[in-house]
């Protein structure tokens, strides 16, 4: 007698309705259109993980340049600066001092100024 695949089919149909909740029409409820879309989303995903890495870095880049050009200095002579002086603070503190700590962001430009 030919069998089918019954309970396991279902669990498996489930799984990938329930990752195409909130999804709009057919790409909610038809099994094809939920299988060709969650392949799609999950490519997207999967890409816009690393373009993220690389948005923010650009973000943080634009934050310390600004910063650094009201304290009269270019934003690579002040990574120049950073380096020579031995001073290890990635891109994303410099950016949340420049924010957050005007005042500790001012001694380490200087100390690049000091430096270059």
């Amino acid at each position: 007698m030919r069998t089918t695949k019954g309970s396991a089919r279902t669990r498996a149909k489930r799984r990938l309705f329930k990752k195409a909740k909130g999804y709009v029409g057919g790409r909610s409820n038809l099994l094809r259109t939920v299988k060709e879309t969650l392949i799609r989303a999950e490519a997207y995903a999967y890409r816009d993980r690393r373009t993220k890495k690389r948005e923010f870095r650009r973000l943080w880049i634009t934050r310390i340049n600004a910063a650094c050009r009201q304290r009269d200095m270019r934003y690579s002579q002040f990574i120049n600066g950073l380096k020579k002086a031995n001073i290890e603070l990635d891109r994303k503190m410099l950016s949340e001092m420049a924010i957050h700590d005007p005042a500790g962001f001012d001694k380490v430009v200087e100390e690049a100024k000091a430096a270059a």
